[in-house]
């Protein structure tokens, strides 16, 4: 099926906005933490988040992210749910359309956070869950 986009730039434009759970656990942990949004319901939230993240429910993106990130150069992850979601999709069109220019998507959303065993926090505390072996490697003991 002919593209107007060649592969390659259609490839470079999806690396540079979309990032993964563990290449954002890895970023993290390098002490290049972005500004992490949570974009899910006050429902979502409280059920579980990553460590770090801030909730800024998808309705509220244009009116709320001046005050978390006035640089509009700010490095910004969003998510939400997981694939099934296009949450995190809309609020990264807002904050591109509103000039952000380092805006990425968690592709997965929290739901590849949790299955690949990254720590998460609920009111009642951080946990991790064993990775599910169809998401992350198993380990040999």
């Amino acid at each position: 099926m002919p593209t107007s986009i060649p592969a390659v730039d259609f490839f470079a434009a999806e690396l540079a906005h979309q990032t993964d759970p563990s290449d954002l656990a890895a970023a993290r942990a390098a002490g290049a933490a972005p500004l992490v949004l949570d974009v899910r319901s006050a429902a979502g939230w409280n059920q579980g988040r990553i460590p770090g993240a801030v909730h800024l429910p998808g309705p509220q993106v244009r009116d709320g992210i001046a005050d978390l990130a006035p640089d509009l150069d700010a490095p910004i992850v969003v998510y939400c749910w997981g694939p099934g979601c296009n949450g995190s999709t809309k609020a990264a069109f807002t904050l591109a359309s509103m000039g952000y220019t380092r805006v990425q998507e968690l592709i997965g959303g929290f739901e590849y956070w949790a299955r690949e065993g990254l720590a998460v926090i609920t009111d009642a505390g951080r946990s991790r869950r064993a990775p599910d072996d169809l998401v992350a490697p198993v380990q040999v003991l």
